[in-house]
């Protein structure tokens, strides 16, 4: 039922905003944070931080906790849209989605939360962001206890090999998780061209499957006069993914092959190429390994090769997985994770991916594995 995910939407647009080098005029709006800690006690320290692209958290402003348990903070927006975080005497954060000239009320338990979900909560008003935030939230709490309980029935038959009730669970997944999607599908026209619209497309929406609705939130973005740093972000990612379309060509590139020699893709032209974005530490990968193995071995005499593209970023596990797992085709790597900017160019936020090329370097086929990719390659090859 899993695959490896990005971690969620930050690292999605907040790594995208270093390639932007064209400067905008956005007029810094300062906003505050009122707050009340229920479980606080006088003299606590809340500190309000920015979250960046690298993953660190930049310090704005801190403030002692009252004895009535309130405080307050205030800190300016320079983007038009940014997420901050709000530290609760280290035992509880809380999510900010700022656009500037807000002011945000924060109720906080200002307690940790245990491994069954409890405690942690926090009620946000003062904005719109936060409004919809708030009911993603809640869908996303609600959903993930339900694969909790699943996973959990999962092992339990798996362990007694009862195909019944896997099927059954797997049912359910799909149909609770399509409903999920079909509310949050529902949402996004009402959010219109806010920083809570560009938080759900980028964590929730398939380009495979959403693309019309990608694409036209990001025109309506464009339309924004200055865009927002991470709208513009979001535009360019929306053009390109749009660009890996079925029948695009497939942007070239070169990486180091574990030898330390570069690899160009266009050097694998003339073949069915399979593009396998994958990963050591990715168990899904490594278990759809052996069906490549076999797919490789059954097709690379009739025109079929891969250009295995790894999110590693230890080269000693990538250099194992690749010969324990047999994996005889070409293999490159940034060694840099979900920062590698092949992984970027072809909108990849989950592993496995795949992307099949005709002989001309045309993308024919995405996310093919098991029976789906050979039948594919034996319609093109042959038995």
């Amino acid at each position: 039922m899993k695959k490896y995910i990005k971690p969620v939407f930050l690292a999605c647009l907040l790594c995208l905003t270093g390639m932007l080098a064209v400067a905008q005029n956005l007029e810094p709006m300062k906003f505050t944070v009122n707050g009340k800690v229920k479980n606080g006690a006088k003299g606590e320290k809340v500190i309000l931080a920015q979250s960046a692209a690298n993953g660190s958290a930049i310090v704005i402003d801190s403030a002692m906790v009252a004895n009535d348990g309130t405080f307050k903070l205030q800190g300016t927006e320079k983007d038009r849209g940014s997420f901050f975080t709000l530290n609760i005497a280290g035992r509880q954060k809380v999510v900010l989605l700022v656009e500037g000239g807000e002011t945000f009320n924060v109720l906080a338990d200002g307690t940790s939360k245990d491994a069954k979900g409890n405690g942690g909560g926090s009620e946000v008003t003062g904005s719109k962001n936060m409004e919809y935030y708030g009911k993603v939230d809640r869908l996303m709490q609600d959903f993930s206890k339900k694969v909790t309980v699943w996973n959990e029935e999962f092992a339990a038959a798996e362990e007694k090999k009862d195909t019944k009730k896997i099927a059954e669970i797997q049912q359910a997944y799909t149909k609770a998780d399509q409903e999920r999607l079909g509310v949050i599908r529902g949402l996004l026209p009402e959010m219109g061209t806010s920083l809570i619209a560009l938080f759900t497309a980028n964590n929730f929406l398939d380009p495979d499957t959403d693309l019309p609705l990608l694409k036209k939130l990001a025109d309506s973005y464009d339309q924004v006069k200055p865009t927002p740093t991470l709208a513009r972000a979001f535009i360019g990612q929306v053009k390109r993914t749009a660009g890996l379309a079925v029948g695009e060509q497939a942007p070239d590139f070169t990486l180091n092959d574990p030898e330390g020699k570069p690899l160009a893709l266009s050097s694998l032209k003339g073949k069915y190429v399979l593009i396998d974005f994958w990963a050591s530490w990715c168990g899904p990968c490594r278990m759809e390994n052996p069906n490549v193995v076999r797919m490789y071995d059954k097709f690379k005499d009739k025109g079929f090769s891969i250009y295995g593209v790894s999110l590693d970023d230890n080269e000693k596990a990538w250099k194992t997985a690749i010969a324990r797992d047999n994996l005889k085709w070409q293999h490159g790597s940034e060694l840099k994770k979900w920062n590698s900017g092949v992984a970027q160019t072809y909108g990849v936020n989950a592993i496995p991916a795949t992307f099949l090329l005709d002989r001309d370097g045309k993308i024919i086929a995405k996310n093919l594995r098991g029976p789906a990719l050979e039948s594919k390659l034996t319609e093109l090859l042959g038995q």
